[in-house]
């Protein structure tokens, strides 16, 4: 008798849960088509601009309305590759040392106000522009989530080829649904011709929650591509990055001699708890988050870029993330100084 009080009594709490989250969800969605869409403060140039056959939309934001070296540096290769860069700040301003560095290297700035998210923004600028024109042959959408590059991106983006897919990402990610993470997404002329693509960006709305942000539109583009029956791809596909993770490398952490400092030393313990964390997802084919637990590896493979939440919050406990400034500079031979200033300014309580 008390077993069915206790199952009737998780049912009425878990329904009551279920009930919350799609009135709350409900909500949201209702306060997301009650909000103005365009959020667009102002433009520069005033005048109409033209923009070339490829085109990225580079979303940013910082609550001071300045501009890191770094961005600055990922824009003007950006920019340097032949592609019309329209820069969209969700900072709501943008200070006029500023605009004297983007101008320059950019086609267009757009300031408007931070509401959207990533999406917003770019939304705001596919509209604004009219996106695709008949001319257009790529949209890359991007953000400023990343440090970096450390290295240039030429390489990254000449492994972009339309011939083998419509749509690419950079990495993809099997948790929740597969996914191309939405960092930076490039589409091609055939995916951009879709209506799949139009009907996308009509759907999307300003809704103030991250989380359905994530699972309505950065999951939700890939799949409704593919639903759509176009290809997608990642330059840097997730079962590389899970091969190059072998036994030997777990072998050479557990074999230690018997007066191996190593089997004491804090340092080499987090990175065999990590070798074996990656291992044992892979033997309950539990999905990864690869811009995360498999930085060394995309690093070792030619990636030009950390993630900031990786270094700043680590939300997802990566043990061997203390490893990434010998990483960049000894095993690869690249500089970590640009990030370390930006660490330096956004830090608190813990060190790079």
């Amino acid at each position: 008798m008390m077993s069915l009080v206790r199952l009737f009594n998780r049912f009425v709490v878990s329904t009551a849960r279920l009930f919350d989250f799609v009135l709350f969800t409900s909500v949201l969605l209702l306060f997301g088509h009650l909000r103005f869409r365009r959020q667009i403060k102002s433009i520069w140039p005033k005048q109409p601009v033209t923009l070339g056959p490829k085109i990225v939309l580079f979303m940013h934001f910082d609550k001071y309305g300045n501009v890191r070296p770094q961005i600055v540096q990922y824009i003007k290769e950006l920019a340097e590759s032949g592609r019309s860069v329209v820069f969209i700040t969700n900072s709501g301003k943008l200070r006029s040392k500023a605009k004297a560095v983007l101008e320059p290297i950019c086609t267009s700035i757009i300031i408007r106000n931070n509401v959207g998210y990533d999406f917003g923004a770019w939304r705001d600028g596919i509209a604004h522009y009219n996106l695709p024109q008949p001319h257009t042959e790529e949209l890359i959408i991007a953000n400023d989530s990343v440090f970096g590059p450390l290295r240039p991106i030429n390489a990254m983006l000449g492994a972009i080829d339309y011939n083998k897919a419509d749509m690419w990402g950079l990495t993809e990610s099997w948790q929740h649904r597969y996914h191309l993470q939405s960092y930076f997404l490039a589409f091609g002329k055939k995916a951009l011709n879709d209506r799949a693509f139009r009907k996308f960006w009509a759907k999307v709305r300003p809704v103030p929650s991250k989380r359905y942000i994530v699972k309505h539109y950065e999951i939700g583009i890939t799949q409704y591509m593919l639903k759509y029956g176009l290809t997608c791809a990642a330059v840097w596909p997730y079962d590389t990055l899970i091969s190059m993770i072998d036994q030997l490398q777990i072998n050479k952490l557990l074999t230690f001699k018997k007066n191996d400092y190593r089997k004491v030393d804090p340092v080499s313990i987090t990175r065999k708890m990590h070798l074996l964390r990656v291992r044992h997802a892979m033997a309950r084919r539990g999905p990864l988050n690869p811009s995360a637990e498999l930085w060394r590896q995309l690093l070792q493979s030619g990636f030009p870029f950390l993630k900031r939440e990786l270094l700043r919050d680590n939300p997802t406990k990566v043990e061997d993330v203390h490893d990434w400034i010998h990483t960049v500079q000894h095993e690869l031979g690249l500089d970590p100084e640009p990030t370390l200033v930006e660490l330096r300014m956004m830090l608190k309580g813990i060190a790079p």
